[in-house]
């Protein structure tokens, strides 16, 4: 493992300067594990099995959704899914009768089960299809749901994550249990697993991991994924000071990160979370 000498009083929230030590070694770690080698056995797999926009978001949200616990697993149930929506998980959300619904009832993942997935499929088929979208965006997207009470000026996704849970969960008939599947900063979580599909969706480079196929949300609003891998390796670091991994703890990071790169600090995911995953950092 590479040694560093980092102070980690100059990590401070009142510190201007985080060390060009750090910066230089989370860059490099950036660029090792922002690669298409990342993709196979990794959940962002899952949207990467599609090319039309629609299917990459529904994909890649429930890949998300459903990221936690075994790697492995989750991939194979994300595919047991996309197969259940005959792998056009766009056309399935829009299309599907009460019939195509029977299969998904065996489906289940962890604490995920079929009333959660039969109010998600409801809720996207009300997203993908209501015209008040369809009179602002060009084509049906899941995008707007993340603008609702987003402000083009904000400086963090916060507020559209609030006004993401609140839409998600606007229908008249909503099963209580599944509101514990959307996470939102008002409720104090680190939202890792929306931050993550955010992150999917909205950062551009060229190096074939993360889509970058939405354009009214910027990279440098992102909020960087907190688990509890990453958590461990930022506090090594002297990134996160809180005890909690919350949300509070996820502005802390994510306020360090953008010292490093202001306009990407998302990206310094691939670094902490490769450190902690596979690197046992």
């Amino acid at each position: 493992m590479e040694s560093l000498t980092i102070n980690k009083n100059s990590l401070s929230s009142n510190s201007n300067i985080i060390g060009d030590s750090l910066k230089e070694f989370l860059d490099r770690k950036v660029e090792e594990y922002n690669q298409p080698s990342f993709i196979e056995n990794d959940p962002v797999s899952i949207p990467h099995m599609f090319a039309r926009k629609q299917d990459i978001e529904i994909a890649g949200f429930f890949a998300a959704i459903l990221a936690w616990g075994n790697r492995t697993t989750i991939i194979n149930k994300c595919k047991e899914l996309m197969k259940m929506m005959d792998d056009e998980p766009y056309e399935f959300i829009i299309s599907h009768n009460q019939k195509d619904l029977k299969p998904l009832l065996q489906f289940k993942h962890r604490t995920f089960n079929s009333t959660d997935l039969l109010y998600f499929i409801e809720v996207l088929r009300f997203q993908y299809t209501d015209k008040k979208n369809l009179k602002t965006f060009k084509e049906p997207t899941l995008e707007s749901a993340f603008l609702v009470e987003l402000d083009p000026a904000d400086d963090s996704i916060e507020d559209g994550l609030n006004g993401f849970y609140h839409r998600f969960f606007s229908l008249e008939h909503v099963p209580n249990r599944t509101k514990k599947h959307i996470a939102s900063p008002q409720k104090k979580s680190s939202c890792k697993r929306l931050n993550m599909f955010l992150r999917w969706m909205v950062r551009k480079d060229d190096k074939g991991v993360d889509f970058g196929i939405w354009e009214n949300i910027k990279p440098s609003q992102l909020i960087c994924p907190v688990d509890l891998h990453v958590a461990r390796v930022a506090r090594r670091f002297g990134l996160i000071s809180r005890k909690q991994t919350d949300w509070l703890a996820a502005l802390e990071l994510t306020s360090h990160l953008k010292r490093l790169d202001a306009n990407d600090p998302a990206k310094y995911d691939f670094a902490l979370f490769g450190l902690g995953v596979m690197e046992r950092f």
